[in-house]
């Protein structure tokens, strides 16, 4: 059974979650500097102030603004929206010689900054700069999965959608680094010009912790575009579980870390609505979820509002899911495939009871794989999900720009 398209991703970006980084957008951006001249003695003011974001510029940094002093300290910074005047809060650090937002600027938008600094001499020095940060058609965000602080399956790839096509993809995927404490050598994979997907040869080793280093502010992705983001994701990996589903005996085994823990009924789909062979990686959980097969090319054929314990297995629509009409005229789970291209399990309407479909749920996550076979349908096509496991190691690592 099939479902539109409904694959979320965690968002980067346009929020307030990114950090202020520390990379300056040197194709646009420089130093507004500046001092009081000479003292009373004749010499030059000691202190020297410099604005990251160069007077005029108009593709500024939304993650790097900010105001250093050399030789003394800053006194003052006031930061404003030159339309509307509203004050940016920023704080000091270093000895009050490093002045930054306190959140990631807004793109597109124009900015004043006013800075004061004064020596131990008491020499004085004042800088002025007026910006306009880099605007959202020239600059380019990707969204990303898995979220900081998730706990995944072994399968679960990085995988960015990035929202202009990208020409300039060595540099891109250049300034993503994605590294595992358990040593596993990590490559990146092309699918298109929006998509970027990272695995290791075999899955990822059970406990392991992985770390993606975004590092993409200023990055030039295609010609006058450039990234936003600046920030540092983690996110483990949990116990180790791969279900196969075969579909000559309608049955699908239940494998954690090594140890065959469940084997379970099932409904494939039928001889008219094949389902995909291929490793499927888990994307999406919905205690219920609506299933209209008018969105996915069957007509009228099924409109379910509350599937139960549906697990999204495809960007097209190929879930593993509780199903409670199953014995209206069919044969018992483990028997027969009716389905329209998904995985059935028994269940219960209202997503209630201790059913088979609810136990899968229960103890299933996010990157977890489910494995079909002997389907007489093709392999699933590595970009239809987060499937790059149906690639060798040698078509994954043929398409890395880096």
């Amino acid at each position: 059974m099939t479902t539109p398209d409904i694959h979320a991703r965690r968002v980067l970006g346009a929020c307030a979650a990114l950090m202020v980084g520390a990379l300056t957008l040197t194709a646009c951006g420089g130093d507004a500097t500046a001092d009081n001249g000479e003292g009373k003695d004749g010499k030059a003011s000691a202190p020297e102030i410099a604005i990251s974001a160069k007077d005029g510029s108009t593709n500024a940094s939304i993650n790097a603004t900010g105001v250093k002093v050399s030789d003394g300290k800053l006194t003052e910074v006031k930061m404003t929206v030159a339309e509307t005047g509203a004050a940016v809060p920023g704080a000091l650090s270093g000895n009050d010689t490093v002045w930054k937002p306190e959140e990631q600027l807004e793109r597109g938008t124009k900015y004043r900054i006013a800075a004061t600094a004064k020596d131990g001499d008491g020499h004085t020095a004042a800088a002025n700069s007026i910006f306009t940060t880099v605007s959202t058609g020239n600059s380019f965000i990707g969204t990303y999965t898995p979220d900081g602080g998730a706990k995944v399956g072994v399968g679960m790839p990085v995988s960015f959608t990035f929202d202009k096509a990208i020409s300039e993809k060595k540099a891109v995927q250049s300034h993503i680094t994605v590294t595992s404490d358990s040593g596993q050598q990590v490559e990146g994979h092309w699918f298109g010009r929006q998509r970027l997907d990272f695995r290791p040869e075999e899955y990822w080793k059970a406990g392991s912790k992985v770390t993606m280093k975004i590092d993409l502010d200023g990055v030039e992705g295609a010609d006058g575009v450039y990234g936003v983001q600046d920030k540092t994701v983690t996110f483990t990996v949990g116990r180790s579980q791969v279900s196969t589903v075969d579909v000559n005996t309608q049955t699908m085994t239940v494998v954690r870390d090594g140890e065959t823990v469940r084997t379970i009924p099932i409904s494939a789909g039928s001889p008219q609505n094949t389902t995909y062979n291929g490793q499927m990686v888990i994307s999406e959980k919905f205690t219920q979820t609506r299933m209209d097969g008018s969105t996915v090319g069957y007509g009228g054929e099924y409109d379910i509002p509350d599937v139960p314990h549906a697990m999204r297995l495809t960007s097209s629509g190929t879930f593993i899911h509780g199903n409670y009409w199953y014995s209206r005229g069919n044969p018992p789970f483990g028997r027969e495939g009716t389905s329209h291209g998904c995985v059935g399990l028994a269940d219960v309407q209202g997503a209630r009871g201790d059913t088979t479909a609810k136990w899968f749920f229960d103890n299933s996550l996010i990157g977890d794989v489910v494995t079909v076979k002997n389907s007489p349908d093709k392999t699933v096509s590595p970009d239809n999900g987060l499937n790059g496991w149906n690639m060798s190691w040698s078509e994954w690592t043929a398409g890395s720009a880096a």
